[in-house]
This record gives C-alpha cells, structure tokens and sequence, in this order.
C-alpha cells in the first residue's frame, strides 16, 4: 500500500507513526462518505446511488424510490485507476454514468474519463465517449460530458466528444475531425449525430435546457501554447452564427464566465467581479446584450448557482459567510428548502435532483455535528423518507461541535475561523491543540461536518481552522496576489491562529502542532520559516515544496503563464518554497503523497524530504502508490489518520 522513507526512524515521533496500525477510530473517520453522489429518475420511481465500498473501489445501485427498499448493485469500479463519480437518468429505466481516474506514466501524470450508459437492472452497457483509433495522430484522454439530459426524449441526450486526427501511412483513409464537439446520442444503441463541429481550442459547451448549444468556451489563440485566456461565443434564438459573449484573463481573474442558460429568459448567467466581489451576472442572447448584475453580496463571493429539475433550470446562487448561504429567485424552491430545514431541525438543506414532473425530489441535509443523508421528498404526500447515510461507520457517535470564532493577526486584521473542541471538553484548558490551514489557496472552509476536524477532535484535540489572507470568498482584497506570492501574510496568519490558541489557554504551548492538505500543507512546512518553534511537529499532506519544479511541470501542459502568476518567479519564488528554508526547521515533519497526484506531484514532497534529510532534520514521508491528490481509499485515509495523529499526540512529551 505504501512505503516510508525517513531519516533513519530514529526519532521517537517518526517511528511511533511508522508503525502504528489503524484502530476504530481511525477506520470510522476514515472510512470515505458511503453515498458520494444520488439521481432521481424521471418519473420518480427509483434512485440511482454511488456509493464507496472497501478501500478505494466505488459501487454503483439503483433503489425503488421507496422507503426501507433494498440497493441494487449495477456497476463497480475498483479505483486502480478507474472511479467511477456519478451518473444521470438518461431515462426513466437507464442511466448515463462517469468513470474517471489518474495514473502515472514516467514522469507525469495523466488524468482520463470516460461515460458509459448502462440499464438501471445493469444491462446493455454501451460506451458513450468517442473511442480512439489504433491510427490516431495525437492523444485526448476527455471522456467528455453530459450538456443536455433532452428532458422528454426517451434515453438520448447531448454530449460533448473529444476527438484525435487519424491517418495511415499507404491510406488515402484519414479521419481529420480535431478538438472538442457535441453529438447526439441514443445511449440505448449508440448512434450519435454530429451537432456541434469539433473545434480543436474548444473546450466546454453550455445548452439552454432544451436541446440547443447557446454559449461554446474556447481557450484563447494567443499563438504561445499556453493556456491563460477564454473566449466565450453565444448563438441569439433561431440563429447558428456565433457572436463574442465575453473573454476572461485567467492571470486577472477578470471577466464575465458563463455558469448556465436560461432560454426562458434569453440570457447566460455567469460570474463576474463587480466592487471587488464575484458576483452572479446576466447578459440578454441577442444584438443588445444587456449586462444586469442579478445578485451580488455586501462582503461575500458568489461561488455559484443552484440548479433544479431535468433542464437543469437556475433558481439562485450560493455564497458563504459563517454557514453556507444561498439565495433563491424561485419562490417556490426557496419556499421548500426553507420548510425541509425546518422539518429537520436547521439542518443546512442542498437541493439534489427532481422527477420530470417536480412532484418528488432529492435533498441532502446535514450539519456539524450530523455528517448528512439523502431524503426523498414527495410534494403530493408531504412525506420526507431517509434514503441513505452518509457516514453509517459514525452512527451513535457524540461529535464535536464546530463554531465560528475570529481572532487579530499580528497587524490587527481580523481573521475569521473555525474552532472545533474535543466533545465534553469545550471549557478545558491546556489541550494538545492543530492549526489546519485549508487548501487552494484561493478556497475556504466553511460551517459542516469536516472528517479531518472531527477525527483530531475525537483524538482530544483543539482544532483551529483560520481563513487566513489568501482565501476565496471575501472580496478581491483578502485574496491578495494569492497565498504563495503573499506567503507571509498568509502563512502569517495561519501561525497568528496558533498563538490565539495558546493565548486563551485553550492549548498547551508544548503539544502545539499544524496539519494541512496542498496548500495547507505548504503552510505547514513554511511556518517553520515564520517562527521555527511554535509548532513542536508538523504533518503535511501532499504539500507544493518546490515553486521551481512545479512551474518546470507547468510548462509541458500549458498552464505555466497561470502557474508563474500564482506562484511568482526568480527570487519570489525561491524565498516562498519550503526547501529553501530547512535549515530552519526545528519540529519533526511527517509527510503524505500518492503517486498518481495529478495536482500537486510526489516530487514535491520527494524533494522536500530529500533537503530536510540533507540538512539531518527529523523528517518522514509516506508515500501511496497509484493514488491521487485526496487519497480516495478508506485503508490510506485510515492510516494517515492514525499516523498522524499518534505522531502529533506524541509532540511535547
């Protein structure tokens, strides 16, 4: 499963964590959500779930939309490489479902996908994606995706297919058709007609719910080879000529970007910055083009929009400010969430899918202290049936709960928070306490059941979750010129949490450690820089170390002008990487990667290992074959938990 490499194990930190097996808890917590994805059928009749089984292998059933009816298994994937992620009812007897995965080939890794249709009692499987070629010129490994269910339209859809040049030496046969197009298909037979010409800079198409392409994405042609500009083009009603719709400047991060299509209302929704916040924006599909901001919020992003029923119509967007927050343009959706949050509990409520006749829906429901199930709601009976848990490993548990705290940086800003106390020990003083810094950096935590959270809660930790400077979410200006150009705030904040920590009492100085995940590992291992002994251990997981490697990678799949802006370049980057600061490091570092880390490369963490045993610091890495940047395996995610934590435990002893 994996392997260690390490300074000697000498230490007693390091060797506690090397050889720890997994017990209950870790095995509970780490066990992956069991329902990953949930569809409704058509008519409302059954329920198609995708759902982890052991390990890293994922299960595919489908259920009679009834209370108490029993899963049946239609579909599996074994997770090495293939996962399989979700599917969608093409019908109200057949299902279009995606595979996707990662591996390693040399020196890179490679991402694929793939989309089967299968019967909902598991039969006549046909491969949807466009198959490759033993002539083809070049490789495409997108699988494509679902752009319009055709609500009405027994089993056929519309659906994006990448597709590669083929040709044969001594051949006058050549097939030139390059790039991203959109085909009909008939899942039930597999005959495909072509819509959309591939365009090879094309890259998504958006459809209005009722079987026409009104907006197509391409990357800009800016004749470098690198991928830092869209283009954006739309199609007025009744019309097939294409018009510019917007552009948008990755480097800037300005610009309208299309999230969906409401033919109704002949306009494209997207997102765009408006006052230094993104904010939820509409433009007419016709010569006018007339731009209105439809929602935008005082002092948070607008993250995205919520969408119902078969076409897939857009009735609100979300945002985030202590909770996750949405706004509805339908009353009659904000009118049902708001009574099902009511109905249980205040739970926070997500709408999930919808019969074709909006009589029956699925939502999910959950809180802190509830990681959340599926119900089946039906409108006509009023009657709300659990469908399935999310966490059954977690049943009957007593979990933490988690609270919105905020806290002064060192300059006076005031950084919001997270706080999570051990459960039964909210007024205790003294206690093994972890700053876990989030990922991204442009992301944020927010108000919900958190596995890793909760896990460290069980263990008796104190868990501090800051959304340092950096974070998305709250305006332009918290962004900065991101978390790696601006480390020093950034990571600065995030020690900054740890003090508050030890300044209310709340931690014990001496068991004061830091856990995070990619960037949140990055700022693990480079608070080290800021003050080398106020974190006494320090766990990364799949951590950037090497801004100069990773922008060396950059370069080979055209996003090197993005990577350079986030990252910076020269000296900037050298003094914002990790390995050019071990000689600093005083807390033991433990280390997790997998192989087939397509975002943030094993190398990172390989050399980062490598400068800290140069420079004979006390250092480990665990290292997981063939998976990907979220361990997605309830074995690996076990054993990281129990690794870590007895490892973190063992700080200040």
């Amino acid at each position: 499963m994996y392997k260690i490499a390490g300074a000697g194990l000498a230490g007693l930190l390091l060797a506690m964590a090397a050889h720890a097996e997994p017990d209950a808890l870790a095995k509970a917590f780490g066990a992956r959500e069991t329902v990953m994805s949930a569809s409704l059928s058509p008519d409302g009749s059954k329920i198609a779930i995708i759902a982890a089984a052991g390990g890293r292998a994922t299960r595919g059933y489908v259920l009679d939309a009834a209370e108490g009816a029993t899963p049946k298994p239609i579909m599996a994937t074994t997770g090495k490489p293939e996962n399989l992620t979700g599917c969608d009812w093409v019908a109200s007897d057949r299902l279009a479902c995606k595979i996707y995965g990662t591996t390693r080939y040399a020196d890179e890794v490679y991402s694929f996908s793939n989309i089967l249709a299968i019967d909902a009692g598991g039969g006549n499987v046909k491969t949807l994606s466009q198959r490759r070629g033993s002539n083809a010129l070049g490789w495409d490994f997108r699988g494509g995706s679902i752009v319009d269910l055709l609500p009405g339209q027994d089993g056929v859809v519309l659906m994006t297919r990448s597709y590669v040049p083929e040709a044969k030496i001594g051949s006058l046969v050549e097939k030139r058709q390059d790039g991203l197009g959109v085909d009909r298909i008939d899942t039930r037979s597999g005959a495909a007609r072509r819509i959309e010409q591939p365009r090879p800079l094309a890259y998504n198409y958006i459809s209005d719910g009722q079987g026409r392409i009104r907006v197509m994405g391409l990357w800009d042609d800016l004749q470098t080879g690198f991928k830092a500009r869209y283009k954006f083009m739309f199609r007025m009603a009744g019309s097939d000529k294409w018009h510019e719709l917007s552009t948008y400047d990755s480097l800037q991060n300005a610009g309208f970007w299309p999230v969906g299509v409401d033919s109704d209302k002949n306009v494209a929704y997207g997102l765009e910055r408006v006052d230094g916040r993104d904010a939820l924006v509409s433009i007419t599909l016709d010569q006018d083009m007339t731009r209105e901001v439809v929602f935008a919020h005082p002092v948070a992003d607008v993250s995205g929009i919520v969408q119902v029923g078969r076409n897939r119509r857009i009735v609100g967007a979300r945002y985030t400010l202590e909770h996750g927050e949405a706004v509805y343009f339908d009353p009659a959706t904000a009118a049902l969430v708001d009574a099902l949050g009511k109905a249980l509990g205040g739970k926070a409520v997500h709408m999930g899918d919808m019969s074709e006749d909006g009589q029956k829906a699925l939502v999910w429901a959950g809180s802190d202290v509830d990681p959340g199930q599926y119900y089946l709601f039906d409108r006509a009976t009023k009657k709300l049936a659990p469908v399935m848990p999310d966490r059954p490993e977690l049943a009957g548990r007593t979990l933490a709960t988690m609270k919105p705290i905020s806290y002064k940086a060192g300059d006076g800003t005031v950084i919001p928070a997270y706080l999570t106390l051990p459960p039964g020990k909210e007024t205790a003083r003294g206690l093994p306490a972890m700053v876990m810094p989030h990922g991204g950096p442009d992301s944020r935590d927010q108000w919900g059941f958190d596995w890793l959270a909760q896990y460290f809660a069980a263990r008796g930790f104190a868990v501090i979750q800051p959304q340092f400077r950096g974070s998305y979410g709250f305006g332009e200006q918290w962004l900065m010129d991101t978390g790696f150009r601006s480390w020093r705030t950034s990571v600065g904040d995030v020690a900054d949490a740890g003090r508050w920590l030890v300044a209310e009492g709340i931690a014990d100085p001496a068991r004061l450690t830091i856990l995070g995940w990619s960037y949140g590992g990055y700022a693990a291992l480079q608070a080290q820089a800021i003050d080398p002994t106020l974190f006494k251990a320090v766990v990364a997981i799949a951590p950037v170390t090497d801004i100069g490697d990773r922008l060396r990678r950059a370069r080979s799949d055209g996003s090197y002008y993005v990577e350079r802006a986030r990252l910076g370049s020269g000296p900037e980057a050298e003094d914002a990487s990790p390995v050019n600061h071990v000689d600093k490091f005083q807390a033991p570092v433990l280390m997790f990667h997998g192989t087939a880390d397509r975002n943030v490369d094993v190398s990172q963490a390989k050399i980062m290992e490598s400068k800290l045993r140069g420079a004979g610091k006390r250092s480990e890495l665990v290292i997981y074959e063939d998976l990907e940047h979220s361990l997605v395996d309830s074995d690996v995610r076990a054993d990281m938990l129990q690794k870590s934590s007895d490892f973190l435990l063992a700080a200040g002893r």
